[in-house]
């Protein structure tokens, strides 16, 4: 009988210790690959989603709220923008684009932006990757909707559809703009940010379905137009600008001078979202450390399992390696056989646990989409999973140490005695 038969033979005599000492291994890699796939992912998805933006102006709470929800749909944000607020903000400067922006309503939990058609025209939701349309075309006219890629799967829709918009997002339960049905025109490439999620349309429309909201409440009857909107009707979110650039470069030496000048208003909130993004980089960074620590202590523990599995078996092993002594094994070949014993089971914890860390992914992605609209690709880090297992291997072969020196010392003759 070889080593290998031998080793193979005694982990299936005890299969319940080995796989629950191989579970709290895979646990711990698939943790650690997990949080370290992600870690990189993220912050890659959340450069991609601000754009060609330089500021946001919003009405929200504070610059980190203002661009989780103007930029990456976590929430509606919930106060609005005046549109003679927006004239003000768009006069103050030559800037290369100022786009509105208006949220507030949804379809089927798919977040609804109104913006003007500069969004798809001088806009880019990713550096250097213009909007592309993979179906028909973008809203021209009233009552037209696009669809984002991950929307346009979510909900079916196709070319030539009419479907009707409800007022609030997500589970808000609003109630349905029934009067005013809209057509799909078009749905785009996707573009890997959260962009992808959103239904979009224009301005106008999204102000007369309000518009109608306030008529019906003041008693007035009949279908609401454009000649019906107030200076109150013509409200937004959020403003996209970005100041004139030299060619070929992204950035402007005027952009704190403007944020500094906007940030006097006290009405509204002005956010860089790229000084944002690294602003939560450094909060979530603390909770990300905090993991990594857990998933390696986890990993420590699995080890002292592995010792611990090991040790407490050596009572009824004895027998078995006096036996094995007898046919002629050497004290360090039956030491190397408990080595080998356990890292094979730190192998195949690792492996395991590679495995799920790739359904962990996918879970974590489909969580960050869902609740601030963040679209992750994680994808398995080929040198980090190589590094896991083979640390995986070794601590395992250094927690059977203390059993491997216990079986070096196992007296032959008296374990080979007749049992009573």
């Amino acid at each position: 009988m070889n080593d290998l038969r031998i080793v193979t033979v005694s982990l299936r005599s005890r299969l319940l210790s080995t796989l629950v000492t191989s579970g709290s291994v895979a646990v711990a890699v698939a943790l650690l690959l997990t949080m370290l796939t992600l870690r990189t992912a993220g912050f890659e998805a959340f450069q991609r989603g601000s754009g060609t933006m330089h500021l946001l102006v919003s009405a929200d709470a504070s610059p980190l709220v203002a661009v989780l929800n103007g930029v990456f749909y976590a929430n509606a944000p919930a106060n609005p923008i005046a549109w003679e607020k927006y004239n003000q903000i768009r006069s103050s400067f030559p800037w290369e684009w100022a786009i509105p922006t208006q949220q507030g309503d949804s379809f089927r939990g798919y977040p609804v932006c109104a913006t003007s058609t500069e969004f798809f025209t001088r806009f880019q939701p990713t550096k250097g990757e213009p909007w592309a349309v993979r179906e028909g075309r973008f809203p021209e006219k009233n009552f037209e909707i696009c669809l984002g890629s991950e929307a346009a799967a979510g909900t079916g829709l196709r070319l030539g559809q009419t479907v009707r918009l409800t007022h609030g997002a997500g589970s808000d339960h609003g109630h349905e703009h029934a009067e005013y049905p809209y057509t799909v025109v078009g749905i785009l490439s996707p573009t890997g940010s959260a962009h992808d999620r959103a239904v979009f349309t224009d301005l106008e429309s999204t102000w007369i379905l309000h518009a109608h909201d306030r008529r019906e409440r003041e008693g007035k009857e009949g279908l609401t137009s454009l000649a019906d909107l107030t200076d109150a009707d013509r409200r937004i979110t959020g403003v996209l600008l970005r100041l004139p650039t030299r060619p070929g470069s992204d950035g402007s030496a005027a952009i704190q001078q403007q944020f500094d000048a906007l940030r006097r208003d006290t009405a509204i909130t002005v956010a860089q979202p790229a000084q944002q993004i690294d602003r939560l980089r450094g909060i979530v960074g603390n909770i990300d450390g905090l993991f990594l620590a857990m998933g390696v202590a986890v990993l420590v523990s699995s080890g002292i399992s592995i010792m611990l599995a090991l040790y407490n078996s050596m009572a009824e092993r004895k027998r078995q390696i006096a036996v094995l002594r007898a046919l002629g094994l050497s004290r360090g070949r039956v030491q190397g056989l408990l080595v080998a014993e356990a890292c094979l089971i730190g192998l195949g914890g690792a492996a395991a646990g590679i495995l799920l860390s790739a359904g962990g992914g996918w879970l974590a992605a489909t969580a960050l989409q869902a609740r601030i609209g963040l679209v992750v690709h994680p994808e398995l880090d080929v040198r980090a999973s190589l590094i896991l297992l083979a640390g995986s291997v070794v601590l395992a072969g250094l927690a059977s140490l203390v059993p491997a020196v216990q079986a070096y010392r196992t007296p032959v003759a008296e374990h080979l005695r007749p049992q009573a």
